[in-house]
């Protein structure tokens, strides 16, 4: 961990905020900063430096974020006085990306010889334009760093493009892909209870492992992303870099030692060992959903035509839900199902692991099912739980299946910082293992291009589900036609 005196002797700080004045940076990246300033982790010479297209002077600006970041704050942490020092530290620059002379103003406003961090939250098709722009006012150099906002790209072709004219003007050490889900202090805890526990590693593999279940549900719709959401669709949004990110986790092998590049190593082989889908996989292995009218949040909602900016006879999926298999020695055999969708039952990300049940059944009155599981709760609660057989007090041998719940909250005394808040510290500090690389990023592509391909070659509706609901009725056959269910 990085010390006082290691940020007393840092260098200047200028992080600088592309797309400024959006829902990303109000809602998340701002709360961050503060939280991050609050505790002492930003060098004492740090100006957030906001750009956006809006004729604002910084009072405007400091008011638009007062009405629209301050309540994105936890009121445990927030703190007038320490409100009012972070508000100094901000600034806001008029800029049109399109416009060369606006980056020259921006070069204006920067310190000489800061560490510069540009944070990329706009449309990656401004990628290019906004790098070239910076290199040529001479904003680039050895100690900068830029960080891109997913969706890196649309497919395969345009996420190679994006790379490479980014690559132009940055190296690959001044590149973080940010995905928030690799932030989230459970997904960085499944290294340690890997790796770091003997009791796990040996049954780590097939046959001890029966199958994998990975769920990243929505309770909300698209909302105000619509537009935005329709030319993307849940594999582009979801399983092409949250899910793949957390199958890589749960899959790789064991790295040489901590550095990035050893870590970020054995994911890529995880992802190059993902099992190619042909059309009739494809066709057998996928799930594509769609919601509909219904209830959620004890509310009457519409479905997704009937969403605003959403066309009457759109084939976007807005749920995924497929079967996928890892070609290596320690995961022969064992399938991996990932689901992800809006509109859900409500909110709930979590990594399952079944155990394969013991070869005999010594005890008549065991129950159905899976006896063993390790569930890692990720949202809205972070918890790991191993659910175990049990006997029943009383006469006999009746069991039941309990669970060992490891509560993170409550094990440690620590604050838990929330995901933003975390991997921009990395940033600042220089910590690559938590951001995607090239090649990770192009491998994840390779295997769901393909599967996005097939659909459009089927050219099949996506399945309806009630809104609130877990998903279409296909997608739990999916998993009983393997004798599996999902874990709700």
């Amino acid at each position: 961990m990085t010390s006082s005196t290691d940020l007393d002797n840092a260098l200047p700080l200028d992080m600088i905020i592309f797309g400024g004045m959006g829902d990303l940076a109000m809602r998340k990246l701002l709360p961050a900063l503060y939280m991050a300033y609050l505790h002492g982790n930003l060098p004492p010479q740090t100006r957030i430096i906001s750009t956006g297209r809006q004729e604002f002077d910084r009072d405007a600006y400091l008011r638009f974020v007062e009405d629209n970041s301050r309540s994105f704050i936890a009121s445990a942490n927030f703190n007038d006085k320490t409100w009012d020092g972070f508000l100094q530290l901000l600034g806001y620059v008029r800029l049109d990306v399109q416009a060369a002379p606006d980056f020259t103003t921006l070069a204006n406003a920067a310190h000489p010889g800061a560490q510069r961090v540009f944070y990329l939250s706009t449309s990656p098709s401004l990628f290019t334009t906004i790098c070239a722009k910076l290199a040529a006012a001479g904003l680039v150099d050895a100690n900068a760093r830029v960080v891109l906002e997913k969706p890196l790209g649309h497919d395969l072709d345009s996420a190679i493009e994006i790379n490479e004219a980014v690559g132009k003007h940055f190296a690959e050490s001044q590149i973080y892909r940010i995905d928030h889900y690799l932030g989230k202090e459970t997904v960085q805890n499944l290294m340690v209870l890997r790796f770091g526990n003997s009791i796990l590693e040996p049954l780590w593999r097939a046959p001890n492992i029966s199958s994998v279940q990975i769920t990243v549900a929505e309770e909300v719709g698209v909302g105000s992303r619509a537009g935005f959401y329709d030319s993307t669709g849940a594999m582009r949004d979801m399983v092409q870099n949250h899910l793949l990110q957390l199958l890589c986790i749960v899959a790789m092998e064991p790295p040489t030692s901590l550095s990035p590049d050893a870590v970020r190593d054995e994911k890529l082989k995880v992802l190059r060992s993902l099992r190619r889908l042909k059309l009739a996989d494809i066709a057998r292995d996928t799930v594509r959903g769609q919601y509909v009218h219904g209830v959620s949040g004890n509310q009457e909602v519409g479905g997704y035509l009937e969403e605003k900016n959403v066309p009457a006879d759109s084939k976007t999926e807005t749920f995924v839900a497929l079967r996928a298999h890892i070609d290596t020695w320690r995961w022969s055999k064992v399938p991996f199902y990932l689901r992800t969708g809006k509109r859900m039952a409500r909110r709930s990300s979590k990594i399952v692991v079944e155990f394969a049940n013991p070869p005999f059944p010594l005890f008549p009155d065991m129950p159905g099912g899976v006896a063993n599981r390790l569930v890692i709760e990720l949202q809205p609660e972070e918890a790991i739980k191993l659910q175990i057989m049990a006997k029943q007090p009383g006469s006999g041998m009746q069991m039941q299946q309990v669970a060992l719940n490891l509560d993170l909250q409550s094990a440690f005394q620590q604050r838990r910082a929330e995901a933003y808040e975390r991997l921009l510290i990395d940033v600042v500090r220089g910590r690559l293992t938590h951001f995607m690389r090239r090649d990770e990023l192009e491998a994840a592509w390779a295997w769901a291009d393909p599967i996005i391909e097939g659909w459009s070659t089927l050219d099949e509706k996506p399945h309806p589900y009630a809104a609130g609901s877990w998903g279409p009725a296909e997608a739990f056959a999916l998993l009983a036609r393997d004798g599996f269910a999902w874990v709700e």
